[in-house]
């Protein structure tokens, strides 16, 4: 669940409501449009009461907050599950552990160096805290089973149907696994505003007590002022080739420019030139969706060709010669998606690659966001690579030792024809539920 940020323009300071995953910022009042970029994760605060009236004494405390994907891959077979979850990132007993649906019920602002107050210091380490939430649900994992189901009796042989079906089980997060990867998160720090009086500790937004002074060892609630590395900064969106506007999407992590059909992303000082194809649609095309293109080899699975994948892989596919002389590549949904689906498109993207044929392309209206930046979809990798796998025993033990070398990404975009509830792509056959799409958008 999105959470709204209060967020000022840097051009004319109106007020406007942002989405959490919002990284271009577009004025409705003055049409300037920014690219916000941070050192780290982006810093909100729940508003205190009496917010206008308030003093230096407020005190903030970290809360560290993740919402993405986890994949886990053990001899079960591949877990998943989606995680929204907000942590205290202190050990203070006495404070709320969580912060509940706050950050989603009420706007939060962003932190500025002008915000009256101290802030304490994280004591616990991300990692730490995200696998505690980890731990509180188990995942889930999907398993083929065969179902052999009397039909009739001949009167000395029972006559079977046999099928397979797919059953969703739950494991224990505990056992032992063979890969984990954290796919499309969005991690931040919200703060909490607690008054810190002589006697009590007082909750900022509700006004309730949490705990007493002499409940809190020596200069523990001091804080530190705001720090400069935590401002936001804000670039231009002009082309860097030729000037143009760009455009994009609030969520949008890409840029295109209709003048010279280049496509741009956030780097860590400017904008970076992103090498982009587009497989060529016809007058049904209606939308394009865009995948990560991750090319290289495995050595440790001797894949170094789009053969030796099918091959290692196990599909039941006639492996054409040609194959054995295509480059290897990953395909990866450059959008947000449930993880369910998510490991269904990008296995139907990569095992159906021989019927893609990429080239240049030209920028269109009808180009959908990319919400997944190339660093993650080649963190996707030994997901993809375990879910294409026909037979686990090939794969799922060489896990730990699979490397993607000398990789490459290129964004490649795919057309969607309209099917009514859902986006066809002909070539590969991928179908997705426009509504998972939209789901998506708040992952």
């Amino acid at each position: 669940m999105d959470i709204k940020v209060e967020q000022a323009c840097p051009q004319c300071g109106a007020p406007i409501v942002i989405r959490e995953t919002d990284r271009l910022l577009t004025c409705p009042y003055c049409e300037v449009k920014n690219f916000m970029r941070s050192n780290g994760a982006f810093r909100y605060y729940l508003p205190p009461r009496g917010e206008n009236n308030r003093d230096k004494s407020m005190v903030y405390v970290p809360y560290f907050r993740f919402k993405g994907n986890i994949f886990v891959i053990n001899e079960a077979g591949i877990g998943y599950k989606v995680i929204d979850t907000t942590q205290i990132g202190m050990d203070l007993y006495g404070l709320p552990p969580s912060l509940g649906i706050r950050p989603q019920a009420m706007p939060v602002k962003r932190l500025l160096p002008q915000t009256p107050g101290r802030y304490l210091s994280l004591t616990t380490r991300a990692r730490t805290v995200l696998e505690k939430a980890i731990r509180l649900t188990p995942l889930r994992v999907e398993r083929r089973e065969t179902v052999r189901k009397p039909v009739t009796y001949d009167g000395e042989n029972v006559v079977y149907d046999i099928s397979t079906k797919m059953k969703t089980v739950e494991y224990s997060s505990h056992s032992r696994f063979l890969h984990r990867a954290f796919i499309g998160e969005t991690v931040s720090f919200v703060y909490l505003p607690v008054e810190a009086g002589e006697e009590d500790i007082i909750d900022g937004v509700t006004g309730s007590l949490l705990l007493r002074r002499d409940q809190v060892s020596g200069n523990l609630l001091q804080g530190t002022p705001f720090n400069p590395r935590w401002q936001v900064q804000f670039m231009s969106t002009l082309c860097p080739r030729c000037g143009w506007s760009l455009d994009g999407e609030g969520d949008s992590l890409l840029m295109t420019c209709k003048n010279c059909d280049t496509a741009w992303s956030l780097g860590r000082e400017k904008l970076e030139e992103v090498n982009w194809q587009m497989v060529p649609g016809d007058r049904r095309t209606a939308l394009y969706l865009g995948f990560w293109k991750i090319s290289g080899q495995i050595p440790a699975l001797d894949i170094r060709s789009f053969g030796d994948f099918i091959r290692r892989t196990n599909q039941p596919i006639i492996i054409r010669s040609s194959w054995d002389r295509q480059k290897m590549s990953f395909w990866i949904p450059a959008f947000k998606l449930r993880p369910k689906v998510f490991l269904r498109i990008g296995r139907q993207a990569t095992i159906g690659q021989w019927r893609l044929a990429p080239r240049e392309g030209h920028v269109q209206d009808n180009l959908y966001a990319v919400t997944l930046p190339p660093s993650e979809a080649k963190q996707s990798v030994k997901v993809i690579l375990a879910a294409s796998a026909a037979s686990r025993k090939k794969i799922f033990p060489f896990l730990p030792k699979v490397r993607l070398q000398d990789a490459t990404a290129t964004l490649v975009y795919l057309p969607f024809v309209d099917k009514g509830h859902d986006w066809y792509q002909p070539q590969s056959g991928i179908t997705v539920a426009k509504t998972v799409l939209r789901f998506g958008r708040s992952l």
